[in-house]
């Protein structure tokens, strides 16, 4: 059977409808691949075989949208980490006719509206998580390794890692236990109730601060740095201080508040029963002010001030302060503000001046606060030295290489003229580089960033030498490649004349002082300035077009000193020899003419060649005057003599025809 072909392909004639409709289908299929490349977030290829229209919700951890997402959940926890402390602060004590703790119930209100915002980011978190793609483990053999861009395997890998946790620190379990679980148990007391309630916060609070530094670990990995800049590294540490001193400020408020209620409870027990009054815990809460055995006992008690701090009664050890200074009853502001002095104070001074008593929660507390200070200034604190260092770690290494530098001249025992030199070469090289090893950042990339990057740097610089700008585009990528930066100082000498040719030096800004006396001649010496878009070490050209050229450079016609600091661009001798092998348009008539023209070299031995030969036309001209005179007289004697001779022969003519 005879195959066919219609629009490129190949058929046989009873599969000819079948092949036509997979063909179809085929298109088709790539219509749809083409629309979810477009839509991709990844812009990565998806091929006909593993077409699924939700690929395009899958994100890369390593985007854009990721990274920005990360950041902005990262600052939305760190503003959790403040939010949930505020709990600690809800009960205060009002001070009417005698004490009772109540109930802030504006704070409550405040706190819950922000912490179900913030939950929100949790919930939005817990989406991203769902569709975001991770690495296979078996990839990572090479290479940054294979994304999964399955829906179901990523979320079959969320559930088993960290999905437990996202939804912990996402549910609202403090808005659900203030206004739901404590209003409906009747049994526990209220200390209890409240006792609860801070170990549950307390609780959700480190695994929100587990996430914390987790997240920013997983930033590091994702993006190589944490923060762009140092200062936002320092800030972002000593954030994490100041959490810390709001936790340890939060909790101590708390814990000083049930001192003094364990006081109370302590007198109330040994009042009890006295005088036939009757006390009891609940009686030290307001919702307990109208009843009245309360009213009674607010009459008669002793317990208030049997536990001032300076009875001596009980001792409060580390929160006897918060007591003489009643932070209890005092406005939310000045209340919150003193607690985080406070825990700042005691966290930067690792718990020197915390008077405990012998009650073991103080102790235990007091342990804890001198820990956590020991971590942060050895850890974070240590993070915010290493970030601020790092703003002036080149300006430290350039004045300790400047040190080392003169501790080597004075050990050498230089001139110094030549110690002035080198600080000048020292000071003008920090000014142009800051500090930076340029080729030390380059030598690490790969050859199409090295490429593009001499190119981006070079390019316009170089296209202001009047010798590259009648080269093409292509010999001018070549040289580009090869061109490195260099600086010279007022009053260097970059070559001597008679000196070997290492290098073509291309002036972009400064001027030299090109001078040369024709290899020594006494009667001899030409000067020229060069500036910016001119360049010497021409004779590097001839060297490299020559075949049989080998490593014996050419020597220097010129001397060649810099006026004013000069920066330029060198091409080396070996990389000039090996762009002459690779184009050999620098052999052609043409290059060679616009060398020569834009040569100073050629310029300077054109002139000494028409100067000499204008010497020898003068010259020349100078012996035809003096001859001039003379040949002139020997003419006129001569036609003179032919004169006198024809009018002889004329006159005896004449005479012959009168004897005739």
């Amino acid at each position: 059977m005879e195959p066919v072909k219609e629009g490129g392909l190949r058929f046989y004639h009873h599969r000819k409808e079948k092949a036509t409709k997979s063909v179809q289908l085929v298109s088709k299929s790539a219509l749809i691949t083409n629309k979810i490349d477009a839509y991709s977030p990844l812009g990565s290829e998806v091929f006909a075989e593993d077409l699924d229209p939700r690929r395009k919700w899958i994100l890369d951890p390593q985007s854009g949208i990721v990274s920005i997402w990360n950041c902005v959940f990262l600052t939305s926890c760190l503003m959790v980490l403040f939010i949930d402390p505020l709990h600690f602060y809800l009960r205060v004590v009002e001070k009417s006719h005698t004490m009772c703790i109540k109930i802030d119930n504006d704070l409550i209100v405040s706190i819950t509206f922000l912490r179900t915002l913030a939950d929100l980011f949790y919930t939005l978190n817990i989406a991203v998580k769902y569709r975001t793609a991770y690495v296979a483990p078996s990839s990572r053999v090479f290479g940054r390794g294979e994304l999964v861009m399955d829906g179901k395997k990523i979320a079959k890998r969320y559930l088993k890692s960290d999905f437990a946790l996202d939804v912990a620190v996402a549910l609202p379990i403090p808005q659900i236990f203030s206004w739901l679980i404590v209003p409906a148990i009747k049994s526990l007391s209220a200390e209890n109730k409240h006792n609860a309630f801070a170990v549950i916060v307390l609780a959700q609070y480190i695994a929100r601060l587990y996430l914390v530094f987790s997240l920013s670990h997983q930033i590091i990995l994702t993006s190589e740095v944490f923060a762009k800049t140092a200062w936002v590294g320092a800030a972002y540490n000593l954030l994490l201080c100041l959490i810390a001193s709001h936790l340890i400020g939060a909790s101590w408020y708390l814990l000083s508040l049930d001192r003094v209620i364990t006081c109370w409870r302590s007198q109330c027990k040994l009042e009890d029963g006295m005088n036939g009054t009757l006390c009891h815990p609940t009686f030290f809460y307001c919702d307990q002010f109208s009843q009245p055995d309360r009213l009674r006992w607010s009459t008669v008690t002793n317990v208030f001030q049997s536990c001032d701090p300076d009875g001596g009664i009980f001792n409060y050890g580390i929160f006897k302060i918060a007591l003489a200074n009643d932070i209890f009853g005092t406005h939310f502001s000045n209340k919150y503000f003193y607690c985080l002095w406070w825990g700042f104070q005691n966290l930067s001074s690792y718990g020197q001046n915390l008077d405990t008593s012998m009650f073991v929660g103080e102790t235990l507390f007091s342990i804890l606060t001198i820990m956590v200070g020991l971590v942060l200034f050895a850890h974070l604190i240590g993070n915010i030295q290493t970030y601020l260092q790092s703003t002036n770690l080149r300006v430290e290494e350039w004045r300790l290489k400047r040190r080392d530098a003169e501790n080597w001249m004075r050990h050498r025992q230089l001139p110094h003229g030549l110690c002035e030199r080198v600080r000048e070469f020292i000071q003008y090289n920090w000014m142009a580089t800051q500090g930076v090893d340029e080729k030390s950042i380059l030598c690490v990339l790969p050859a199409h960033l090295h490429r593009d990057i001499h190119r981006h740097l070079c390019w316009d610089l170089v296209r202001r030498v009047p010798l590259f700008s009648q080269m093409d585009d292509q010999l001018l990528d070549a040289i580009c490649r090869h061109l490195v930066s260099s600086l010279c100082t007022k009053g260097t000498y970059i070559v001597h004349e008679g000196d070997p040719v290492t290098e073509m030096l291309f002036i972009i800004r400064g001027s030299l002082d090109s001078s040369t006396t024709d290899g020594g001649r006494a009667d001899f010496f030409n000067s020229i300035t060069l500036r910016p878009g001119d360049f010497c070490g021409e004779e590097l050209v001839e060297w490299a077009l020559l075949s049989k050229s080998t490593g014996n450079f050419p020597a220097s016609t010129r001397s060649v000193r810099a006026l004013v600091e000069v920066e330029a661009f060198a091409l080396h001798a070996e990389d000039l020899k090996l762009v002459a092998k690779q184009f050999r348009v620098l052999h052609s008539k043409r290059m060679q003419d616009a060398l020569r023209f834009y040569s100073h070299h050629w310029r300077t031995w054109a002139a000494c060649f028409i100067q000499a030969a204008w010497q020898r036309y003068k010259r020349q001209k100078g012996k035809n005057r003096l001859w001039e005179p003379f040949e002139l007289r020997k003419v006129g004697e001569a036609i003179e003599e032919l004169d006198s001779s024809t009018k002889t022969e004329s006159w005896d003519q004449n005479s012959g025809r009168q004897r005739d």
